[in-house]
């Protein structure tokens, strides 16, 4: 089965809405402060990073790839000194149910019908480069459908990211050029310019002043602003990205994903003011696509 690459594309956006919430979530981050960090200091990359396990700080910022390194080997400092990586998954799962019951009532209950068929299509398609999506595919399923479902659609979420990263490293780009390069995908008066997103993955003046030469010396940029070549280049990029990601979503059925994409749309605007509420208007620009 082919999927329609339109529906692939709305089954990435749900992807990051059904996700984003929980990267601020106040009660998640008590949580997590409560295991002896301190105020919870870096629970976005936290639960991210645990299911790889007992990595080195490299191997986590290379699967990461758009986070500064220093951000990473800080957060994991933070958390390894105090706790492990099973009490953070726990911290995660604990916080799934009743953070979507009160961040999006009703979802829950949409999207445990679909766990299974969401886990067929995580298990449908091969590891290879791919730790992220690996890793999370990998650790226990819980019992819990809505538990399941969430971590399940989180699963393929990871397998969309690192595909997309496998396609970045293939092009030679660095963690700061792609986040330069994302400011194609948002609307860039909302951001005050292209540099945020890079910025707001812990790259000083130095890295983006050299992100953008790299960029430049492709063609690119100039004078520090993406070009028509820069921004076709994203485009297709994400296009090839959504094209490596299809074979999980018809694996999933195009049923299910249409069930799962109708079960999660109609919740983004309050999923997103959530997010204003706790990071702020800019975070999470995955669920800004100006494609959308």
């Amino acid at each position: 089965m082919v999927l329609d690459s339109h529906l692939v594309r709305r089954a990435g956006h749900a992807g990051h809405d059904l996700v984003g919430w929980l990267m601020w979530d106040q009660p998640a981050i008590s949580r997590f402060a409560d295991l002896g960090v301190p105020n919870g200091a870096g629970w976005l990359i936290a639960w991210r990073l645990a299911p790889l396990g007992a990595v080195s700080p490299a191997a986590a910022a290379a699967a990461t790839y758009s986070i500064a390194p220093h951000v990473i080997e800080a957060v994991m400092g933070f958390y390894r000194a105090v706790t492990d990586e099973d009490a953070i998954t726990a911290v995660r799962d604990d916080s799934i149910v009743s953070g979507l019951a009160e961040v999006a009532p009703g979802l829950g209950d949409q999207i445990a019908e679909l766990a299974d068929d969401l886990w067929r299509g995580a298990d449908a398609v091969h590891a290879g480069a791919r730790p992220m999506f690996a890793a999370t595919r990998a650790a226990p399923r819980p019992q819990d459908p809505v538990v399941s479902a969430w971590l399940a659609a989180n699963c393929l979420r990871e397998l969309r990211g690192d595909n997309h990263w496998a396609l970045c490293a293939a092009e030679d780009l660095d963690g700061v050029e792609v986040g330069l390069l994302h400011a194609v995908m948002v609307e860039e008066h909302e951001y005050d310019g292209q540099e945020w997103i890079a910025r707001s993955r812990g790259h000083d003046d130095d890295a983006i002043a050299a992100g953008w030469a790299r960029l430049a010396a492709k063609g690119l940029a100039d004078d520090h602003r993406l070009n028509d070549a820069g921004r076709d280049f994203r485009l297709e990029l994400e296009r090839r990205t959504d094209a490596a990601t299809a074979t999980a979503w018809a694996a999933v059925g195009g049923d299910t994903t249409r069930a799962f994409c109708d079960a999660v749309e109609p919740y983004h605007d309050m999923l997103l003011a959530r997010i204003d509420a706790t990071a702020g208007p800019r975070w999470m620009p995955a669920m800004r696509s100006n494609d959308r």
